[in-house]
């Protein structure tokens, strides 16, 4: 009998944790803890991970590699996640979301005060004061710099001393932390399981009919950014769009049904180096990098809802306004937590540059984890794709693994 694979193992858990949740309802709940168990297994390794693969990453290349790899990665983060923003503010115009929604704010949500952060504090924390309080608090791009850092002192060093015991040592960590990763892992279906049926069974499917106009609009910009995303990079890479997307799968569902890039990391590096032939070099820099400071998915997110809280209070919503939320939806995904619940974070910075009240985002909690669904999705195959255009402009791109059928990968 051939054994079900671990994306269909998940995919199950998803469809029979949200049956289950509707049918036994909000007495569920005590499941949650089978899932919260599961992220937490996973997240505690991930600031370890992030640190030790951007560190040998960065340690094996010449500095002057660096800068021009550098230059590159900033420009496709950045330029996607611009295009991302664009794409949110015309789909969001397109189906008007929040034309005709009626609900009052929620009276039981409650949001901390958030105050205006200036651009000089917003580029003076990109960078760590103390890495083990930047470590504890899950500070990824600080953790990032750090690294970076770290690994470029590397390289310096070593061209004039021997540092092939500690570059071994840091890769036999690295390797430690994946193995371990890849067994937690195998708990994914049941942690997913837990989650789906809490969700379903505490919120339940009425929560998507008041905006589910808002859910249809990040589902239509997330498939049109894929499409063009996948084709663009069939096309540098010389890949069957068609075999590039099923490549993308299992980290698609992953992330998914997780709504975290950070939980997802592990099975993209992965499949970015032994399904789409990424070289370890470049998937160490970019997998962890892109999860930190190239949120496309988030863009969309803050976009659509800028425009669906506009229409919500009746307020207008013209050109200056969609310049406004462009700019400040590319710049506000830099940094942002790859964790569930990072959009609300986010949304807070745009929120107010729009004179609207900063307690409207309750409007969107109460649908957080689904629209998250279809942002983590497009932030971590965003990721994966532009791994691969790097690698092929750098010569690291496996073409005989790419173009290799999923059946015969072993």
């Amino acid at each position: 009998m051939k054994k079900i694979s671990l994306t269909n193992q998940i995919l199950i858990a998803m469809v029979v944790g949200m049956i289950v949740g509707s049918i036994i309802g909000p007495r569920i709940e005590p499941l949650k803890i089978l899932g919260d168990i599961f992220l937490r297994l996973v997240q505690m390794s991930v600031v370890v991970m992030i640190m030790g693969a951007v560190i040998e990453a960065v340690g094996s290349l010449n500095p002057k590699e660096l800068g021009k790899f550098g230059w590159k990665l900033a420009v496709w983060f950045m330029g996607g996640t611009f295009v991302a923003s664009i794409l949110g503010i015309a789909v969001g115009f397109l189906i008007k979301p929040g034309s005709s929604v009626t609900m009052e704010i929620p009276s039981n949500v409650e949001l901390s005060p958030t105050t205006e952060i200036s651009t000089y504090e917003t580029i003076l924390n990109f960078f760590p004061n103390n890495i083990v309080t930047s470590m504890t608090e899950g500070n990824m791009i600080q953790v990032i710099i750090f690294s970076i850092l770290f690994g470029l002192g590397m390289s310096l060093l070593s061209v004039h001393t021997d540092l092939g015991t500690i570059k071994a040592g840091i890769h036999q960590f690295n390797q430690i932390i994946v193995q371990m990763v890849t067994m937690i892992m195998k708990m994914a279906p049941i942690g997913i399981f837990a989650l789906l049926a809490w969700v379903t069974g505490t919120i339940g499917f009425e929560v998507m009919i008041p905006l589910g106009k808002f859910i249809f609009a990040m589902a239509l910009a997330t498939a049109v950014y894929l499409i063009i995303w996948i084709v663009l990079t069939a096309t540098i890479c010389k890949v069957n769009p068609i075999l590039l997307a099923k490549k993308l799968t299992r980290m698609t569902v992953m992330a998914f049904t997780t709504t975290s890039s950070a939980i997802t990391l592990p099975v993209k590096m992965e499949d970015q180096e032994k399904l789409l032939g990424v070289s370890k070099r470049v998937s160490g820099l970019v997998g962890p990098l892109g999860m930190a400071m190239n949120s496309n998915g988030l863009a969309i997110f803050l976009a659509i809802a800028s425009i669906t809280l506009s229409q919500f209070y009746g307020l207008e919503f013209g050109v200056k306004e969609a310049i406004s939320t462009v700019l400040l939806s590319t710049l506000a995904t830099l940094g942002t937590v790859a964790v569930p619940g990072g959009g609300l974070v986010a949304l807070a910075i745009v929120i107010p540059s729009l004179n609207l009240p900063l307690e409207s985002i309750g409007i969107l909690a109460g649908i957080d984890w689904f629209s998250g669904m279809f942002r983590t999705v497009l932030n971590v195959d965003a990721d994966a794709t532009i791994a691969m255009i790097l690698a092929q402009g750098e010569g690291e791109l496996d073409h005989q693994l790419l173009n290799t059928p999923m059946d015969d990968i072993p």
